[in-house]
C-alpha cells in the first residue's frame, strides 16, 4: 500500500518523536555513543523549546522503558500530584467551585516532567546531565524553527495574555510574537537550565551526583523557590472567571520525586502490552484488548465500517470502566484483575452488538457499583457548545484553550528501549514564571470535586492522567515501543494502530498512515468535562459509504479532514536484529529517523 513516507529500517538505532528536530536530537546522541535513555533525554527536554504549545518543564512525563542490562520493564511515573494545599475543602467550600478550572494556578500538580527525565538518566543513562540538556539550551539561546501550530495557539489565548497573563505576553507575544518558518528563542529557560548546570557542576565531576545536584535545584532549590513566589504574588485569571494564587509551594516540590513501578500487562494473540497503571488511562486500551479478543478482527476489512464499529463499541465499555473505577491506587483499590480477566470480559463482550448503543454502561467488577454522572457531562457539552456558537468549543471563554502532548520512542543497538509521552505545561496553561521561562501544568483539572469517587481529589494524589505511552513485547521480548498524542484519543489511536499491525500485517507507517477514528461517547478528561453520547469522527479518506453504515447502525458518525486523526509513532526491534521506526505525517512534525 502507499505509504506517506518509508518505515525506516537500520541496525544502530532509531527515534522517532513528534518534531523532527527532537528526532534528530536524538539520533545525534545515538551516533554520539549514547544510549536510547540518554537520546530519549536530551529529545525531551527538547521537545519543550520545538513543541512549547504541547508541552513544558513544567509540565509531566510518563515513561516506559526496558533496560538491555536487566532484561526488565518499568514504568517512571513523571506525573505529579496534587500538592497539599489542593483539597475539595478549599476548592468547593472554600471557593465554591464545582468543577477544577481548566487553566490558571488551580489546576497545577506538582510538575513532574524534569524529574522523570533526570531519573531514567541517572539510572539507566550514560551521560552527563550538561550532554543531554545542551541541545535544548542551543535552541532556547538562539532560536528554534517554528511551526505554525505555535502561532495559532498563541493567537487563541491573545487577548488573556495581553490583559490577564502580563508574564506570559512578554515572553510569547514580544516583537508580535512568533512567526511560522522563523526562529524563536526563550532566554528566560535557556538561562534557567544554564543555571541548574552550574549548580549541578559545582558539586565536582562525579556524573551521579551533578545528576542529583540537578535533581535538587529543581525541586529544593533556585527552581522551586520561584515556583512558590510568583504563585503567591500573581492572581491568574482562570476558567472560573476569577482570579486566585497558586496552592503549590516549595515544600511540595521538595517532597517529591518520581516513582519507579511495574508497568501493567495483557497478553493478546502472542504479545505482552504494557501500559502504566490506572492512576493513567491506559488500562483501557488493556481492556479494549481484552473484550476484542473475542472478535476475528482478521477476518474484518481493516477501512471497514464493521472493523471501526468493532473497535468503538469496545471502546465504550472500556472508558467507561476508566471513569468508574480508575484513579491513583495509593489512595483507591481498583479491582484491575477484574477488570482485565476473562470472565469479567466474556460477559461484557456480550453486549456488543450489531447495532451502536450510546448508553453509557459502566460495569460493576466484584459487585462495585459504578458512581458516575454521565448526565452531567453531556449538560456540559451542550452549553459549552452552544457558549461556543460553534458546536465545538475547542477555545472556551477566558481564553482557555486545549492542548496537546508528544511522544518519544528510541531504539538502541544494545536493544534498550523508551516510550514516553510529555505533556502539560503548555504554553497555554497558566501564566509564565518570568525568573523561570516556562509555566506550570493543569493535569488537576482532571480530578472531581468528590473525595469518594476512584478520581476525587485529594492532597498527594495523583490525577488520572490522559498520557500514555505503550511497549509491546513478542514471545516475551521487547518488540515495539509506541504512543501518540490526542487525550482522550491517545489509547484510541494506538489500539487500532496496534491490531491492524498485528491482525492484518501492516507495518508501522502503514498502520500509522491509514484513516483512523475516534469517539468522545465517555466523560472527556479535560475541563469542562464534557460527554457526546455515539459521536464518531472518522477520517476524511473514508468512503462515503463506511459513514452511511456507520450511522446506519446508530453511531452519531461525521467526517472529519482528510489527515485529522492520529499523531502516532513507533520503533519496533525484529529477531534478526533490524529496527524499524514509522512517525505521523499528519501536522507535518512527526519524523521517525535511523540507520
Amino acid at each position: 500500500m502507499f505509504t506517506t513516507r518509508p518505515e525506516i529500517a537500520g541496525t544502530f538505532g532509531a527515534v522517532a518523536t513528534t518534531h523532527w528536530l527532537a528526532s534528530q536530537v536524538g539520533m545525534a546522541v545515538l551516533e554520539r555513543g549514547g544510549n536510547a535513555f540518554d537520546a530519549a533525554c536530551a529529545a525531551g527536554f527538547t521537545l519543550h523549546i520545538v513543541e512549547p504549545h504541547l508541552n513544558g518543564p513544567g509540565g509531566d512525563a510518563p515513561i516506559i522503558l526496558h533496560s538491555a542490562k536487566t532484561g526488565m520493564q518499568s514504568v517512571i511515573c513523571g506525573q505529579g500530584p496534587a500538592p497539599a494545599a489542593m483539597s475539595v475543602a478549599k476548592l468547593k467550600g472554600e471557593l465554591g467551585l464545582d468543577i477544577v478550572p481548566g487553566t490558571g494556578f488551580l489546576c497545577t500538580p506538582i510538575p513532574g516532567a524534569f524529574d522523570a527525565w533526570a531519573r531514567m538518566l541517572l539510572e539507566h543513562g550514560t551521560w552527563r546531565i550538561r550532554d543531554v540538556l545542551e541541545y535544548a539550551i542551543g535552541y532556547a539561546r538562539n532560536g528554534a524553527h517554528v511551526v505554525p501550530r505555535i502561532c495559532a495557539t498563541i493567537e487563541t489565548v491573545r487577548p488573556l495574555f495581553e490583559t490577564a497573563w502580563p508574564t506570559s505576553a512578554a515572553l510569547w507575544l514580544r516583537e508580535g510574537g512568533p512567526r511560522p518558518g522563523k526562529l524563536y528563542t526563550n532566554p528566560w529557560l535557556a538561562d534557567t537550565y544554564e543555571r541548574v548546570l552550574r549548580e549541578a557542576e559545582a558539586v565536582g565531576g562525579d556524573r551521579d551526583a551533578q545528576i542529583e545536584a540537578a535533581r535538587n535545584a529543581w525541586y529544593n532549590g533556585f527552581v522551586a523557590e520561584a515556583v512558590d513566589r510568583f504563585g503567591r504574588e500573581f492572581e491568574a485569571l482562570d476558567t472560573s472567571g476569577r482570579r486566585h494564587t497558586s496552592l503549590l509551594t516549595a515544600h511540595d516540590m521538595a517532597g517529591w520525586r518520581a516513582s519507579v513501578e511495574a508497568p501493567l500487562t495483557y497478553d493478546y494473540h502472542g504479545h505482552t502490552v504494557l501500559k502504566c497503571g490506572p492512576w493513567s488511562q491506559g488500562p483501557a486500551l488493556l481492556q479494549t484488548l481484552a473484550l476484542l479478543k473475542g472478535f476475528d478482527l482478521g477476518a474484518m476489512d481493516p477501512m471497514g465500517e464493521q472493523f471501526i464499529h468493532t473497535v468503538v463499541e469496545a471502546q465504550k465499555l472500556a472508558f467507561a470502566d476508566r471513569e468508574a473505577f480508575y484513579g491513583d491506587p495509593n489512595f483507591t483499590e481498583v479491582p484491575m484483575a477484574t477488570l482485565l480477566s476473562d470472565a469479567y470480559n466474556d460477559a461484557r463482550r456480550k453486549l456488543i452488538g450489531e447495532a451502536a448503543n450510546n448508553e453509557f454502561r459502566p460495569g460493576s467488577p466484584d459487585g462495585i457499583a459504578p458512581r458516575t454522572d454521565y448526565a452531567a457531562a453531556v449538560r456540559r457539552s451542550t452549553e459549552m457548545a452552544m457558549a461556543a456558537g460553534t458546536g465545538e468549543p475547542t477555545v472556551s471563554r477566558l481564553g482557555a484553550s486545549g492542548g496537546d502532548t508528544c511522544h518519544v520512542d528510541v531504539i538502541d543497538r544494545w536493544g534498550n528501549m523508551v516510550s514516553a509521552t510529555p505533556s502539560a505545561g503548555w504554553l497555554q496553561s497558566s501564566p509564565t514564571i518570568p525568573e523561570l521561562g516556562f509555566c506550570l501544568g493543569s493535569r488537576c483539572q482532571m480530578f472531581w470535586l468528590d473525595e469518594s469517587l476512584p478520581n476525587g481529589l485529594k492532597p498527594g494524589k495523583r490525577p488520572r492522567t490522559t498520557l500514555s505511552p505503550s511497549m509491546v513485547l513478542r514471545d516475551g521480548k521487547p518488540w515495539m515501543s509506541f504512543g501518540t498524542p490526542g487525550g482522550e484519543q491517545q489509547d484510541q489511536w494506538q489500539t487500532t494502530m496496534l491490531v491492524r499491525m498485528l491482525h492484518h500485517g501492516l507495518n508501522i507507517q502503514q498502520s500509522i498512515d491509514m484513516p483512523n477514528f475516534h469517539s468522545e461517547h465517555w466523560v472527556s478528561s479535560f475541563w469542562p468535562r464534557g460527554a457526546r453520547p455515539g459521536k464518531l469522527v472518522i477520517e476524511g479518506r473514508y468512503p462515503p459509504e463506511v459513514l452511511a453504515a456507520l450511522n446506519a447502525r446508530g453511531h452519531k458518525a461525521e467526517m472529519g479532514g482528510e489527515w485529522s486523526e492520529g499523531r502516532l509513532t513507533g520503533a519496533r526491534l525484529e529477531p534478526d536484529g533490524q529496527i524499524f521506526a514509522g512517525a505521523n505525517p499528519r501536522g507535518m512534525q512527526g519524523y521517525a529517523v535511523g540507520r
